[in-house]
Parts: structure tokens; sequence; C-alpha cells
């Protein structure tokens, strides 16, 4: 088992960068793919980034590509999630969770622990 605890969320404006983190307990880290989710108020949760094992791989939502990076520390047992050029949309709780099949998925059935979630909210 693993436990999640996400950390670095917060206000920023429209245009800002804000780097959220996920720590992670037990020594079976590496041995999890990780992801990035997130929920906004009245919607559905949604796949955001993921990341393999090693961090050699990662898979984005379209709507992320170029501005969010997903890495990982697997000695510190970390994964990140980097957001440039925030949106007032990209307001949400972001959570961080952790699987551990081969292939990097963006259903969130195929991740068996999840972190509280940290608030991002994106001022216009």
């Amino acid at each position: 088992q693993v436990q999640l605890v996400e950390s670095g969320g917060g206000l920023v404006q429209a245009g800002g960068s804000l780097r959220v983190s996920c720590a992670a307990s037990g020594r079976t880290f590496g041995s999890y793919a990780m992801g990035w989710f997130r929920q906004a108020p009245g919607k559905e949760r949604e796949f955001v980034a993921s990341i393999s094992r090693s961090g050699g791989n990662t898979y984005y939502a379209d709507f992320v590509k170029g501005r969010f990076t997903i890495s990982r520390d697997n000695a510190k047992y970390a994964v990140f999630l980097q957001m440039n050029t925030l949106k007032p949309e990209d307001t949400a709780v972001y959570s961080c969770a952790a699987s551990s099949r081969f292939t990097l998925s963006g259903d969130p059935s195929h991740y068996a622990y999840w972190g509280q979630g940290t608030q991002v909210t994106v001022s216009s």
C-alpha cells in the first residue's frame, strides 16, 4: 500500500505558474505509475497527466499539453505537476493517484490509491 499527500496548491493569477507535489509513503513508490487528476465544483473528476514507474514515459490530457509537466523523484518518493500559463478553468482540487498497472492510463478506476487533494484557484 501507499499513502499520498498533496501540497503546493494555492491562489494564482491567470497566466501564472504553480507546482503541486505529492509525497508518498512506503518504499514501494517506484513500483507504481502515478497520475494527477482534478475535479472542479459541480464537475466530474478528470484526468490531467500520468507518469510511468521510472519516469521515462508520460501521458497528458489534451487540454494541458504544452502547459503542464509531470515528473517524479523516486529517491524522494514524490511526484510533481508543474503548471504554467494557468487559466481560470484550471481551478479545481488536484489529486495524485497510484496505479499498479504497467501501461499509463487516464481512467480513474485504474488507480488504487488516492490522496486527499490540494486546491488550485486561478483568478482572472
